[in-house]
């Protein structure tokens, strides 16, 4: 068995979260840059709008299968290997996809830098978790949080800036030498953190594991576009529960998990991985439905709905490293409920939206939610991971990420569900009112507006239902637990 890292100091901690926090930004960056390149690429390669959402669909499902089996992966390499061979990968599959001269080829590359991405942040948090006892994690995730929420809100400004004076393929080739450079810091600075217990890889879980997440995030993504009604959809969500029902009791019978879901006993990580369903769901109103609403109904370019999201990220980026300091000295309660209470009144801001309403009004809304939002993830997410064992650090890391990746797909779904039916349903009404002096375009826009603002109420609903939850936030003690006679005894370990 290879020793890691003990929290002792006698790794230079500096060095390791600078490579790979620049690693995680760089891949998170890249989840968000192809959200404005679709017109382009839907007439470069003459496809449909339907086939280039793959290039985001096909991403999100690489990353949600690849996910769950990264508590198996983080067992059995090191930390160095992990990281660098997740960082090659993400390079192959950036270089495919800047000299890709078909579609295929570019979602081939995406794919293939997916599977690189899903492994960076799941190994990012494990990593800190074991190079920081738990009074000290809630800086260091700080500077996570500044990485996986500023490079999303700057990455369509950046694509929208690229798009109008370069050609798509920039968007890839700008990234390759900093990839490279990570590559070369990783060699130079990563040293292992963990210990390696070179577990047996079990291939039924990782078959139901695959189908299951896989075809759940499939079936939510596409109900959206196809409508819950649809055949494909229906099939993909009922197949996938099947797998993971299934995939579930394997886990509860397995003397060796691939993914340890007794995590779920601990009361803290249980409670705020509700809290986190109900924080992503409401992070994706601003990342779906604002720029919807700039572009599709105001004729805002996307450089300017990209620039309406700035302010909000910086500010949230540049906070997010003081949340955490804020984190460690009272806890995550009151910052949550503060946070969410922010979130809440912020986000009923956006419930009464014109085809009048100001930009300057949108951005100072869209900030203030980004302030609450800034108050809660990170402490929200450090809370539940503290209260585990040291031994199940990689598998609540890689339960958590999961867990958001079928949220937002949720999510997402749930929106578009609601923005469609409504706008129809209100559209229906205008129709059967017969107002003068208002044409059909007239109409069908401020029916989308009416529909959006519904959307917005139930974010609001989703964000009380999280306001009540971070009511019973406590601090707990870290357990350890320590094995007899083969089997797991929890004991609880005086708080530090």
């Amino acid at each position: 068995m290879s020793k890691g890292f003990e929290a002792n100091g006698s790794v230079k901690k500096g060095p390791i979260l600078f490579v790979m926090i620049l690693g995680a930004f760089i891949a998170t960056l890249n989840q968000t840059i192809m959200s404005v390149a679709g017109p382009e690429l839907m007439t470069d390669f003459n496809i449909t709008a339907a086939t280039v959402q793959w290039l985001t669909t096909g991403y999100m499902l690489v990353n949600g299968i690849l996910i769950p089996i990264t508590a198996f992966l983080m067992q059995r390499f090191t930390t160095r290997e992990l990281f660098q061979t997740s960082m090659v990968l993400f390079l192959a599959g950036t270089i495919v996809s800047a000299i890709a001269t078909d579609f295929n080829v570019l979602l081939i590359g995406r794919l293939i830098q997916a599977a690189g991405a899903g492994i960076i942040m799941p190994l990012l948090m494990t990593v800190i978790l074991t190079l920081f006892p738990p009074e000290k994690r809630g800086g260091a995730m700080g500077m996570v949080g500044f990485a996986i929420i500023f490079a999303p809100a700057i990455g369509p400004t950046l694509a929208g800036w690229i798009m109008e004076n370069y050609k798509w393929e920039m968007m890839f080739y700008g990234m390759i030498p900093f990839a490279i450079i990570v590559i070369i810091c990783g060699y130079l600075f990563l040293t292992n953190v963990s210990e390696r217990s070179y577990p047996k890889i079990d291939v039924i879980s990782v078959i139901l594991s695959t189908v299951g997440f896989g075809a759940m995030l499939y079936g939510f993504s596409r109900a959206g576009s196809a409508g819950w009604e649809s055949a494909e959809v229906l099939l993909s969500i009922i197949g996938g529960l099947i797998a993971l029902v299934l995939f579930v009791w394997r886990q509860l019978v397995s003397s060796n998990p691939l993914l340890e879901l007794r995590v779920f006993k601990f009361n803290m990580y249980s409670l705020t991985t509700f809290i986190n369903i109900a924080i992503t769901m409401i992070m994706y109103a601003d990342m779906m439905l604002l720029p919807l609403y700039l572009q599709n109904t105001r004729g805002y370019t996307a450089m300017e709905s990209g620039l309406l999201l700035l302010p909000g990220a910086l500010i949230m980026g540049f906070l997010m490293p003081v949340t955490g300091k804020l984190f460690d000295k009272f806890g995550a309660k009151w910052l949550s409920i503060a946070g969410m209470i922010i979130v809440i009144v912020t986000t009923l801001g956006f419930i009464n939206l014109t085809d009048t309403t100001s930009y300057t009004y949108l951005v100072l809304m869209s900030t203030g939610r980004r302030i609450g939002m800034a108050l809660l993830m990170m402490p929200v997410q450090t809370a539940g991971l503290n209260q585990l064992p040291n031994r199940l650090n990689a598998h609540g890391t890689a339960i958590s990420n999961t867990i958001r990746q079928v949220a937002g797909a949720v999510g997402t779904s749930l929106l578009v569900t609601i923005l469609t039916t409504q706008t129809k349903s209100h559209l229906e009404d205008a129709m059967a009112s017969g107002a003068e002096g208002v044409t059909q375009q007239q109409m069908i826009t401020n029916a989308t507006i009416s529909g959006m603002n519904d959307a917005y109420l139930v974010i609001v609903g989703i964000g009380v239902i999280g306001l009540i939850l971070t009511f019973f936030l406590k601090r707990v003690p870290q357990a350890t637990e320590e094995k007899q006679t083969g089997t797991a005894t929890k004991k609880v370990a005086v708080e530090g």
